[in-house]
């Protein structure tokens, strides 16, 4: 039987973006399935007692953009601190990925994500904007005009709200949120105890 790990992500996410590649690398190298599951962050905030960002107190907003700053710096991974195009809401994002993964697979809708959250925190793109949603999944060779409109369509969008819904059964609280057998793990700062239990739970299938 194969591993699986349930990848909770909101497009939108600094920390998403930051932690995206490094987890889907050890996931290949563990063998394990990533299911992939795009959540609206806004009402998993609103369930759990978070607040957006221009809702938070002027200490915590500050103290954010230091520990961005700080693992920006510590990965290597370029970020652009106050992008022009954030907040942004990312419910388009995170449908077009729904419907990419429908149509075409995880690992398409994973490139898809990577693609999303660069355009917001390096190249200054407004990912809220379906000109530009299209542009990133053309990028892709993608048919980003076909999947805009699928993203718009119901089955879509009940996909969207299940993932939600489950994300919030399993008490996630901010993104990128994982569960790996049953355990969760929040952040991308998580992902060294993440592959700790990669490396268990594959050494136990030995």
């Amino acid at each position: 039987m194969s591993l699986t790990c349930d990848y909770f992500v909101a497009p939108q996410s600094p920390y998403v973006y930051m932690g995206h590649a490094r987890f889907v690398e050890l996931a290949r190298r563990y063998d394990v399935q990533i299911q992939l599951k795009p959540m609206d962050l806004g009402k998993i905030f609103a369930g759990s007692g978070g607040l957006p960002l221009a809702k938070r107190t002027p200490q915590r907003q500050a103290y954010r953009l230091v520990e961005l700053a700080r693992w920006s710096k510590h990965l290597g991974v370029p970020l652009n601190l106050q992008p022009k195009f954030f907040p942004v809401a990312g419910d388009p994002a995170a449908r077009l990925i729904v419907a990419t993964q429908l149509a075409h697979g995880t690992d398409t809708a994973l490139d898809l994500l990577a693609g999303i959250s660069k355009a917001l925190w390096t190249e200054e793109r407004n990912i809220a904007d379906e000109a530009t949603l299209q542009a990133i999944a053309e990028h892709l060779t993608l048919d980003g005009k076909a999947l805009l409109a699928a993203s718009n369509g119901a089955n879509v969008q009940a996909t969207y709200d299940a993932h939600t819904d489950e994300a919030a059964s399993v008490g996630a609280f901010g993104a990128p949120w994982f569960v790996f057998e049953g355990q969760p793990y929040w952040g991308q700062d998580r992902l060294d105890f993440l592959e700790r239990a990669f490396a268990e739970a594959r050494d136990a299938k030995r």
